[in-house]
């Protein structure tokens, strides 16, 4: 479908000439599969008509026409197949590849492809075998059980996708050289403590010397361990629980 696929610019991890994310590029040409990920296309029932290999993503994409006859991609979800019907409503059956308000979904349900706000499209539990679960319900909020525990607070208006994630043994494929990596884009990194320290905090000392001070760094100088998010993210009000059971009030 050339219609809904155009060539992913290099940047090679570059803006404006300067490297600020470091360890990419090399990587061979792509194409952008244009992901339908609000699932704007409301109340009009869709065909699979098949199931391809995306470049950008350990999960596989799923190709729909629609009755009107426009085609798009969506995120394949396990169990979604050829000839099977899809469609996003707010009064959909609760089956795998449909996408619902999490308000119609019932508690218990595996759902993918959350919205954190309203209209902005999924942005969370996207990737390879990742599945998220209705956790609960009360009169404002949908709780969310994500992959890494967290229970999070959403708009009960905000859409999700029902199913897991499909490609669920992408974990395990073995890359097997490290020819295949570059092709990938990704570049070699290097230890800090094998640098010196001018080109590392890590750096320097006499043989094997370790990382020399009481907690690892980034290359910028900045702590790499411990609680590093940032205390003011938007999202912050929204969590209930860590992952790891740590509960949070208010």
């Amino acid at each position: 479908m050339k219609k809904l696929k155009t060539i992913l610019p290099k940047q090679s991890g570059r803006s404006r000439g300067r490297v600020t994310v470091r360890h990419q590029g090399g990587r061979e040409k792509r194409f952008l599969r244009l992901i339908d990920a609000k699932r704007s296309k409301k109340d009009v029932w869709g065909r699979v008509l098949a199931i391809e290999y995306d470049p950008n993503r350990n999960a596989e994409v799923a190709l729909i026409l629609y009755e009107d006859g426009e085609r798009r991609y969506i995120i394949c979800p396990e169990g979604l197949t050829v000839g099977a019907k899809v469609i996003a409503s707010e009064v959909a059956p609760v089956e795998v590849g449909n996408a619902l308000p999490l308000k119609a979904i019932p508690v218990g349900t595996a759902i993918h492809n959350i919205e954190i706000y309203k209209g902005k499209g999924g942005q969370m539990v996207k990737g390879a075998g990742s599945a998220a679960t209705v956790f609960g319900k009360d009169e404002t909020w949908v709780l969310v059980k994500l992959p890494s525990g967290e229970i999070r607070r959403f708009d009960p208006e905000c859409i999700a996708e029902i199913g897991q994630v499909g490609n669920i043994d992408a974990k395990h494929e073995v890359l097997h050289k490290a020819g295949r990596v570059r092709h990938m884009g990704i570049r070699p990194s290097v230890r800090g403590t094998a640098m010196n320290p001018h080109s590392h905090p890590h750096g320097g000392g006499e043989g094997r010397s370790g990382v020399g001070m009481k907690y690892p760094k980034t290359v910028y100088g900045r702590r790499a361990v411990g609680k590093t998010r940032n205390k003011k993210k938007y999202s912050n009000r929204l969590i209930i629980q860590r992952r790891g059971g740590k509960a949070i009030l208010g």
